[in-house]
């Protein structure tokens, strides 16, 4: 078993996520982050086999066209080039009509664009949604580990699922990726890794601190720490292999799904170690009995 002062070293923790939390926060408020047709309503065209057709000349084709502002992204798809265009329109009709120049103008069969039109009803819906299944899935979380263990492992548990989440969105503002239903998708798969491995590690402090004696309940969570580390490593790294492989070699459908998830694969990771432990030792450590075992035995 490693012998690693975590909890003695909780204040330098606590600045990392200091720091990831103001970027995060900063990057959310400044940036902000950039939604999908999905949420906001318009046409996104896949077009593929372009050969030599290069991002300005789509982009200039679809300005001819008639859109202001179209979002050009260029793909690769085993070795075939191609692109994913975003536009405003919502008018399924309108939406040929620009798609119908563009493949004349650049000599593009028009066979190879897919084109779909979704109206802005539609994605207030998947917002709508989006935050319910999330606030649910906190509630339920909530309750789950209150009724369980009890109600300062919850808090501070959802502390570092939130914690996990504002960095993961403040990464996505920062690198200005665009948000999808595939977002939404990984954020809550983050939420139940994240406190999977928040619960190894309570549950160990929990056992552990039933037989408590001659140490501080820091001391104790520090050395429950140190019992289920490795696990913990071993479940993170088998987790991020494949996640990995979709995020290098999974092509642009699977592209924003796995980045979110790896980002948050590694930030609940360290979560549970550097929040929502040290969080609650210490508020434990407010309760008379172990206030007093902190005072006999001294601090982590």
């Amino acid at each position: 078993m490693p012998n690693i002062n975590f909890l003695g070293n909780r204040k330098i923790m606590f600045a990392i996520s200091g720091v990831l939390l103001a970027v995060s926060i900063g990057s959310l408020l400044v940036v902000g982050l950039t939604f999908g047709v999905e949420f906001l309503g318009g046409t996104a065209i896949s077009v593929s086999n372009t050969g030599d057709v290069t991002s300005a000349q789509m982009t200039q084709a679809f300005k001819d066209a008639g859109v202001d502002a179209p979002n050009v992204q260029t793909t690769e798809v085993r070795g075939v080039n191609g692109f994913i265009i975003r536009t405003p329109v919502t008018d399924p009709t309108e939406s040929a009509s620009q798609v119908t120049e563009v493949a004349k103008e650049l000599s593009i069969p028009l066979g190879t664009f897919e084109v779909t039109t979704i109206g802005p009803g539609w994605g207030e819906n998947i917002t709508n949604r989006a935050l319910m299944a999330l606030g649910i899935s906190l509630a339920a979380i909530l309750l789950y580990i209150s009724v369980r263990f009890e109600y300062k492992m919850s808090i501070t548990s959802v502390v570092a699922v939130v914690h996990d989440i504002l960095i993961t969105l403040g990464i996505y503002a920062l690198l200005g990726y665009e948000v999808t239903p595939n977002t939404i998708a990984a954020l809550l798969t983050i939420l139940g890794y994240s406190l999977y491995d928040t619960i190894v590690v309570f549950h160990r402090i929990k056992d552990n601190a039933q037989h408590l004696q001659k140490q501080s309940f820091m001391q104790m969570a520090n050395t429950s720490l140190n019992e289920v580390i490795v696990r913990s490593m071993n479940t993170t790294i088998t987790s991020l292999i494949p996640v990995l492989a979709m995020l290098f070699f999974g092509g642009e459908a699977l592209r924003d799904f796995a980045l979110a998830l790896s980002i948050g694969l590694l930030v609940g990771a360290y979560s549970s170690i550097g929040v929502a432990s040290p969080l609650y030792a210490l508020w434990k450590e407010s309760e008379p009995r172990y206030a007093a075992l902190r005072k006999k035995y001294a601090d982590a």
